[in-house]
């Protein structure tokens, strides 16, 4: 398995194999994504859970001791394997697996207490590093619009977005996939804010308008766009995606009055720049964040992760190949993943998607041992 052993220093840890319970089963890794914003706060050492533990009773950060210290093992999100062995039936041996359990060659699974998606044969292997956790992290992000929007049962995803003035502020994975789903569900306009080329070209290879900041006051050039009435100018909702406080002060300055933005980013820092008591308070506007640990008050009886997951099977039947063609900037194999890890971290590369690929896997065929 890949572990961040201190900061600045990622390297494998070699995993006796266990015997395989009773009620499990066993994969071998075909691919594994790497979320590199998140991966990269435990390797520079910026994880507020190196400093402080969440108390999920009382909904709070304590600081009297780390959640988590060196040398982290739990690391990565998005794998896919094939089952080598089975002792459960709810999945067959030779079925492909979309799971996240972290960059490790191989993995034991309870099908009662962790969530998995059997990949559908018709979805890319190397895409459905989204099928169990990044693409439902975006979906929720449109599954709390749509509450925001309809006050009570939602039944369809688009709920929030239909027909609607949609923002972007972020262009990397969560950012792309998102405004990918915005349009998918009819938005209306889907317009992507970022300042790096790659990232701007991929949004607009995916067919979403872009905005570079870099060309001027994005949020002045968004009111100046959409009119609705006399004071009332701006998007109906932004999608924050971009863990820095910079780009949620921007969401705020793009919304028009009465609002909402559904935050997905992971912030790291404090927030001088949130200011709020301008936009925020004199257009009224709400902050909404959307976690996937939990859907909107209220839907649990309609939605859960595994819904969640089959809306994002849908998005990459209907959108994979471009998706495929404008996210997946690298497939590498698993061996690399110190190396880039040190380069991405020193900004001497610049990755949208890395897909680490095990040595010896085909499409997910592969026998090697944990390590």
């Amino acid at each position: 398995m890949l572990t961040i052993e201190q900061p600045g220093m990622a390297t494998f840890m070699e995993v006796d194999e266990d015997p395989l319970p009773e009620g499990s089963f066993r994969l071998d890794t075909s691919y594994t994504g790497l979320s590199a914003g998140t991966e990269l706060t435990f390797y520079k050492g910026t994880n507020p859970y190196l400093h402080a533990t969440w108390d999920a009773t009382l909904g709070l950060f304590r600081r009297d001791r780390p959640a988590v210290t060196y040398p982290v093992t739990e690391v990565g999100y998005m794998e896919v394997g094939r089952v080598r062995e089975t002792r459960t039936a709810a999945v067959s041996e030779g079925a492909m697996v979309a799971m996240a359990y972290g960059h490790r060659t191989s993995h034991i699974a309870d099908p009662v207490t962790d969530h998995f998606v059997v990949l559908p044969a018709d979805i890319d292997p190397v895409l459905g590093i989204y099928l169990a956790h990044m693409g439902p992290i975006c979906a929720n992000g449109l599954l709390h619009a749509a509450a925001d929007a309809v006050r009570g049962d939602v039944l369809q995803l688009g709920d929030g977005v239909r027909g609607r003035l949609v923002v972007i502020t972020g262009a990397g994975v969560v950012g792309l996939l998102t405004g990918v789903f915005a349009r998918h569900h009819g938005a209306a306009e889907v317009v992507v804010v970022d300042r790096t080329p790659q990232r701007l070209a991929a949004a607009a290879d995916l067919g979403l308008q872009v905005m570079d900041e870099r060309d001027g006051d994005p949020a002045q050039r968004i009111k100046e766009r959409w009119r609705h009435a006399t004071g009332d100018r701006g998007a109906d909702l932004v999608f924050q995606c971009r863990g820095q406080t910079s780009y949620l002060a921007l969401a705020l300055q793009a919304l028009r009055p009465q609002g909402t933005v559904i935050d997905l980013a992971f912030y790291q820092k404090g927030a001088a720049d949130v200011c709020l008591g301008e936009e925020f308070h004199h257009n009224g506007l709400t902050v909404r964040c959307a976690q996937i640990s939990r859907v909107p008050r209220g839907l649990a009886h309609l939605w859960d992760r595994r819904r969640l997951s089959t809306e994002t099977a849908n998005l990459l039947r209907a959108r994979g190949e471009a998706i495929r063609r404008s996210l997946v900037t690298d497939v590498m194999a698993l061996d690399d993943a110190p190396a880039l890890l040190d380069d991405l971290a020193e900004r001497r590369r610049h990755v949208i998607q890395v897909v680490f690929e095990v040595p010896g896997s085909d499409d997910g065929s592969q026998t090697a041992a944990a390590s």
